[in-house]
């Protein structure tokens, strides 16, 4: 199947999905087939704080026509955040879209977790994925401006200090302490502060599960 992939929101999440579906298909011997259209990070991000997701699914659906008329058969968010429009996108989007938020739902739920934290946006924090996760129990995120801000500077550049790394794993150790099983990385960039350090806590990446359930879907 040709995927089409809405990119750039932020980079560094471009890179973790195209790298996870590069590596996931030459692992399993199947040519990928693939066209990204360009997704403006700080647009969305002004759409996000707004709170105007109709606006947003209009931005991704041209960019979705595109990427149709490029050969793509089936569009994907490239982002948590992102995924704030998604219903709005599925409505009118031009090709079919792979929605992220039920796979996490259903890993959840296969892993027998009851109770997670979750770190991201603040959307996607007080939201706890957008309403999408009923299988388990949010114990909610205290530091919600602390972790958005910071969160957003890392996704805007790509690129994460060591200082706003420590941000997320307090507040990680926090909801921890306060009953998470798990935490959830519930932004895509999050990867940038998590890959290669023990955080001292369980960890569960919404964005490769993400690519996980693309991948099946293209491999069919």
């Amino acid at each position: 199947m040709h995927i089409g992939l809405i990119a750039g929101i932020g980079p560094a999440a471009t890179d973790f999905y195209y790298r996870g579906l590069i590596d996931r298909h030459a692992a399993a011997g199947i040519p990928l087939d693939l066209t990204m259209a360009h997704a403006d990070v700080r647009e969305m991000s002004r759409n996000l704080v707004a709170g105007n997701p109709t606006r947003q699914a209009e931005i991704f659906a041209g960019l979705v026509q595109r990427m149709k008329g490029a050969g793509a058969e089936a569009a994907v968010i490239t982002s948590m955040g992102g995924h704030f429009c998604v219903k709005e996108l599925t409505a009118i989007s031009p090709l079919p879209v792979l929605n992220a938020i039920p796979a996490v739902d259903a890993a959840l739920a296969k892993r027998g977790l009851r109770k997670i934290g979750i770190l991201g946006t603040r959307a996607v924090m007080e939201s706890h994925l957008y309403g999408g996760i009923p299988s388990v129990e949010v114990v909610p995120t205290e530091a919600l401006d602390r972790v958005h801000d910071t969160y957003v500077a890392m996704a805007t550049i790509g690129h994460v200090t060591e200082a706003q790394r420590q941000v997320f794993f307090e507040e990680g150790r926090r909801l921890r302490a306060r009953g998470a099983e798990a935490i959830m990385l519930g932004g895509t960039d999050l990867f940038l502060a998590f890959a290669g350090h023990d955080p001292g806590f369980p960890v569960i990446d919404c964005a490769d599960i993400h690519v996980d359930a693309i991948f099946a879907t293209s491999a069919r």
